[in-house]
């Protein structure tokens, strides 16, 4: 495993890291707590040691897996969580810091920790960036001792631009992958100035870049690839990155040829976002420690070539820049 500095945190994570928002049952399943500690067990054996949950996945219960393992283990484990999605109705008036106050000692509790390594706010409505008092809650938890560090998750670039204006704000969550590019863009280039770390969410835009779907897949009715794919519950960029899932299939085949058929998609897709230095670690999700494996073996696969990472922005270019790029 390689580690990176997780931005002005100044902590070195794992590059691979793990996401939890499907750990213990895939989307639409049921939740399975030993499943979930045996996948959070493996990759801890295996180096990772950074773990990203939220108060809203399983309903806390990813949140309990999580801190049940890490506080087995005798490694330096760091969590990091998320609140604020629990706010219903999900708007810029639900957002209060009381509210806010509350979901922090909730997950304290759930994770059974005294401070936990990184909160998050998690995806606000863009509105929410204007309001200092926001993120003055979570100076103010940090100098209490209740949390270590604080970010953003984001859905947008112009929303990661403006939380970096605020400088207790340690870390950017934001979708970045083969098919989600703009990040890489103005927004990189300032995180870096200002010693922001970025971990790069939904990486494999939703399973899209497994390369394993097909038009005969088809998904539970309680997945969010069934039916949020025009953002009926959520927003749609969390859903194949927001792109149509036809087209999507298109570029995937695309790909596959750059690679010649013969390599696990995966290993080049995670690979790609891992030749941007300015990103700290990637945090794909796994629902079996199968695909935990696939994920983390990426570090033994044979890198993308200088030309391969040429074909890849083409394909961007051709497939998917016209249809998604500037929404996000």
């Amino acid at each position: 495993m390689n580690y990176r500095k997780l931005g002005k945190t100044n902590l070195n994570i794992s590059e691979i890291s793990l996401g939890t928002w499907q750990v213990g049952g895939k989307w639409g399943s049921d939740f399975s707590s030993k499943n979930a500690e045996k996948i959070i067990n493996t990759a801890i054996d295996n180096g990772v040691n950074f773990i990203d949950t939220a108060d809203v996945y399983s309903e806390g219960l990813s949140e309990k897996a999580v801190g049940k393992i890490v506080r087995s283990r005798s490694e330096e484990v760091y969590i990091a969580t998320k609140c604020g999605r629990q706010l219903n109705p999900h708007t810029n008036a639900s957002y209060t810091t009381a509210a806010l106050r509350k979901f922090v000692e909730e997950s304290l509790s759930n994770l059974g920790v005294d401070r936990i390594d990184l909160m998050q706010i998690h995806c606000p409505p863009t509105e929410v960036y204007n309001r200092p008092e926001i993120f003055g809650l979570f100076d103010d938890l940090t100098k209490e001792g209740k949390i270590r560090n604080y970010g953003v998750s984001v859905e947008k670039v112009e929303e990661a631009l403006k939380a970096i204006e605020f400088e207790g704000v340690s870390t950017v969550q934001i979708i970045f992958n083969m098919f989600r590019q703009k990040p890489s863009e103005t927004f990189f280039t300032e995180a870096k100035k200002k010693d922001v770390g970025i971990i790069a969410r939904v990486p494999l835009a939703s399973g899209l870049l497994t390369g394993k779907f097909s038009k005969t897949t088809t998904f539970d009715k309680d997945d969010h690839r069934f039916f949020n794919r025009e953002g009926a519950a959520f927003d749609k960029g969390e859903t194949f990155s927001g792109i149509d899932y036809s087209l999507g299939l298109k570029a995937v085949e695309a790909l596959k040829t750059v690679f010649n058929n013969d390599v696990n998609l995966v290993h080049k897709a995670l690979q790609w976002i891992l030749s941007f230095n300015e990103v700290s670690c990637v945090i794909p999700g796994a629902s079996s420690v199968d695909q935990l494996f696939s994920n983390l073996n990426t570090s033994q696969a044979s890198l993308i070539s200088e030309e391969q990472l040429k074909q890849v922005n083409n394909i961007y270019n051709t497939f998917i820049k016209p249809e998604v790029h500037d929404l996000w």
